[in-house]
């Protein structure tokens, strides 16, 4: 009696009898086949991809680049056909106002950014807002400042400072504390206080010129060397009397020269 051939020998050849083996690759192609036929020809049906869409910002000033000047002229001559009323011609002569080179050097200096967008300008600051409170709960509020030309400048708020590009809420609370209250005052800010928020206005230093400053609060506590209360006031350590290029702006950048100081309750202030 003959034994039944073997299933798969182990090779053919030309005059073997027996069928060729499967091939692994027709197996893989003949699968592929019967898929992209059953799914109508669309190979590997699997689950839709969700796709972001991207869809432009309305156009806003925030989101333009900056305005850049080669000096207080270039910066005058661009402010001049845009702002109302031929307000430029105020600033520096109205009592509390600064002049085109604060402003200059504020841009230069990266503590202000000037966007224009759709013929919208506005000057855009991060300043940093310190809630110094002494051992009764009340709040340190700058009362007025003495200002270079001679003028006194209503305030009525907090600490603040402008900030610097890339300086932390810390380094810039640290930098105002230094410059207008003193270099032996010590402050410490409290855990979890920090805060930011947008405001909107016209600035009262460039008057006819928008202003948004978004402020970055934080609460802070007197360590040392601060009256714990009444009335006191501190000399400007921080303005400097020299612009970016090196010559004396003296009597063309309105500085300041003192600060007021008095210690309110907190709903006098929100009030």
């Amino acid at each position: 009696m003959t034994p039944p051939p073997p299933r798969y020998p182990p090779f053919t050849s030309l005059n073997s009898p027996y069928p060729s083996p499967p091939n692994l690759l027709s197996l893989v192609a003949a699968a592929v086949s019967a898929i992209v036929k059953y799914n109508n020809y669309r190979p590997f049906p699997l689950r839709k991809k969700r796709h972001l869409s991207f869809y432009p910002m309305h156009p806003s000033p925030l989101h333009s680049p900056p305005l850049t000047f080669t000096s207080p002229d270039s910066l005058s001559s661009f402010l001049s056909p845009r702002l109302r009323d031929n307000s430029l011609a105020t600033w520096g002569s109205v009592p509390g106002t600064k002049t085109i080179h604060n402003l200059y050097h504020e841009i230069s200096q990266g503590e202000t950014s000037l966007l224009l967008s759709d013929e919208t300008l506005i000057r855009t600051v991060h300043v940093a807002s310190i809630n110094i409170r002494n051992s009764q709960g009340l709040v340190l509020v700058e009362s007025k400042q003495l200002l270079s030309d001679g003028s006194v400048r209503e305030r009525s708020r907090p600490l603040s400072e402008k900030m610097k590009p890339l300086e932390s809420i810390e380094e810039a609370v640290a930098r105002a504390v230094r410059e207008e209250l003193g270099e032996s005052v010590v402050v410490e800010i409290l855990d979890g206080s920090s805060n930011v928020r947008v405001e909107e206005r016209e600035s009262l230093s460039y008057p006819g010129l928008r202003a948004r400053y978004v402020l970055h609060s934080v609460e802070a506590k007197v360590v040392q060397g601060i009256p714990d209360e009444g009335e006191f006031e501190t000399e400007e350590t921080g303005e400097d009397p020299f612009d970016i290029t090196g010559e004396e702006s003296e009597g063309k950048a309105v500085t300041v020269k003192r600060h007021y100081w008095k210690w309110v309750d907190e709903r006098d202030l929100k009030r």
